[in-house]
């Protein structure tokens, strides 16, 4: 994240994405494929790197394999194999929604997965149970610990959409896209954004 000044001074917190630009690898039918979508690629990936199917595949839209492939199932205008969009798309757009692959925080405790306060004092002889999820069963009926309960386990990694973030700035030549807020994801992270 980062930072720019509106024309008021005030300072506003956002997330600076590459946008673009996105090739059409397929553009899916109902009378092909039983669905009406559109496949973007995005990111070159190295030929060698690929597969033969992949390669074949990128070689319709006439483009080089690509890293991240996505489906998008309602589009505006008609689009042809070996189009590329570009952030001309987002111009008239004041909102959008990004979506992600949370942070993976990997294996944590009922604290920090799920909020629970703990033990809270460590009075009254508790000597090692301040994070503890305390009692996880019933009794001798059932006898067993219900499915969903919440417990300790890996946690992030997770698909998040971000909703109505506000677009600050859009930069075409770079194709930057400056969205106000966080977005999910790690540093380097791919985003699907819709409007």
């Amino acid at each position: 994240m980062t930072s720019i000044f509106s024309a008021e001074g005030k300072n506003i917190p956002c997330t600076v994405i590459e946008a673009g630009p996105c090739v059409v690898t397929q553009v899916k039918t109902v009378e092909t494929d039983g669905y009406e979508a559109l496949q973007l690629g995005f990111d070159d990936k190295k030929e060698k790197k690929s597969n033969k199917p992949q390669v074949g595949h990128f070689k319709k839209a006439d483009t080089t394999p690509k890293i991240k492939v996505a489906e998008f199932l309602k589009f505006e205008q008609k689009y042809q194999l070996g189009d590329i969009l570009t952030l001309d798309l987002f111009k008239d757009e004041i909102y959008l929604d990004v979506s992600g692959i949370s942070k993976g925080k990997g294996f944590q405790g009922v604290v920090k997965r799920h909020g629970f306060g703990g033990v809270g004092d460590a009075t009254h002889g508790q000597h090692n149970r301040l994070r503890a999820p305390g009692s996880v069963g019933a009794s001798s009926f059932p006898s067993r610990v219900f499915k969903g309960m919440r417990m300790a386990g890996r946690t992030g990694g997770d698909k998040v959409k971000a909703l109505s973030l506000r677009i600050v700035k859009i930069i075409p030549e770079s194709n930057l896209l400056l969205v106000k807020g966080s977005v999910p994801g790690p540093k380097g992270g791919y985003l699907i954004i819709e409007k």
